[in-house]
């Protein structure tokens, strides 16, 4: 699978690659003067997913960490069950399709016919019941100290990235304590963390010590995914919608959100909360680190 490279991304397991040649495109254009310009757009590929004999989705991708996003989609779909034997995970280039295979037999008609548009960037698609699985979920009752989500946002903010390198793209970050460990990012946000889940189910990584760190929206689509993860703490930079809030108060996740310099607010799970630092004593965030989305 494809690695990212290191540069000023120290302590990343893996990390944004926004000189990746196959991730953006110079495109030449005018400005408001008239001018000629050359700016950087993000790539988008068609990447089909395979289970077994069966297709299952066509999504709209950069195409980086392919592997990944079939495993972490499949997961978060519930096709793919905690204990199931992967035996193989291939990926063509040539025709972008991946193929997950396990030892089970699977066969997911019934589920393929019911289908919900989700509220994400690029569609986001669920099959079957939106809330199916969620019954099970049982979260870890961690504490979360508010020093670590102060750092998080800082070092987030400044790593290299392919939104600082050509816009129109989300991030999603998996994150131990004050220590960010695995950031994807996708045309839909939804890509990102299932990349994410992909990666957590390749390496065995468990998820009760975990922080999920998004820059998009706090939407039901992606409350739902952080609890299927088993992740107990879902942050962004952005907002809510109400059903999200609703589902993570059901589940007992704890959603952040708008986080932004010394601000963030905090709509379910506030008893992990440990305030162990002065918000006062934050430095106050940079324009220069500021995502469109520090506006709202």
């Amino acid at each position: 699978m494809q690695l990212a490279r290191a540069e000023n991304v120290t302590g990343y397991i893996i990390a944004p690659d926004p000189g990746a040649a196959r991730l953006t495109r110079a495109v030449e254009g005018r400005d408001q003067n008239g001018d000629l310009i050359q700016i950087s757009v993000v790539e988008e590929r068609p990447l089909t997913i395979f289970l077994n004999a069966q297709e299952i989705v066509t999504a709209m991708t950069i195409g980086d960490y392919p592997e990944y996003l079939a495993l972490g989609f499949l997961r978060n779909q519930g096709m793919l069950l905690v204990d199931d034997e992967i035996t193989g995970v291939d990926y063509d280039d040539d025709l972008e399709i991946v193929v997950v295979r396990t030892a089970r037999q699977t066969s997911y008609e019934e589920k393929l016919k019911k289908k919900t548009r989700t509220s994400g960037c690029a569609v986001g698609t669920v099959f079957g019941d939106m809330m199916e699985g969620l019954e099970d979920v049982s979260l870890p009752a961690v504490s979360v100290r508010t020093s670590w989500l102060y750092d998080l946002a800082s070092q987030i903010n400044r790593t290299p990235s392919l939104y600082l390198e050509a816009g129109a793209i989300h991030g999603t970050v998996l994150c131990r304590e004050d220590r960010p460990l695995v950031y994807m990012e996708d045309v839909g946000r939804h890509n990102a963390v299932d990349k994410i889940a992909g990666w957590m189910m390749s390496e065995k990584e468990t998820a009760e010590d975990k922080i999920l760190y998004t820059t998009g929206r706090l939407t039901s689509e992606m409350v739902i995914k952080t609890a299927m993860m088993g992740i107990p703490v879902l942050a962004s930079r952005s907002g809510f919608t109400a059903w999200g809030v609703e589902i993570a108060r059901e589940v007992g996740l704890t959603l952040i959100g708008r986080m932004r310099g010394q601000r963030f607010v905090c709509l379910a799970g506030e008893d992990r909360l440990v305030r162990d630092v002065d918000p006062s004593t934050i430095r106050v965030e940079d324009k220069k680190h500021r995502r469109k989305s520090a506006g709202e």
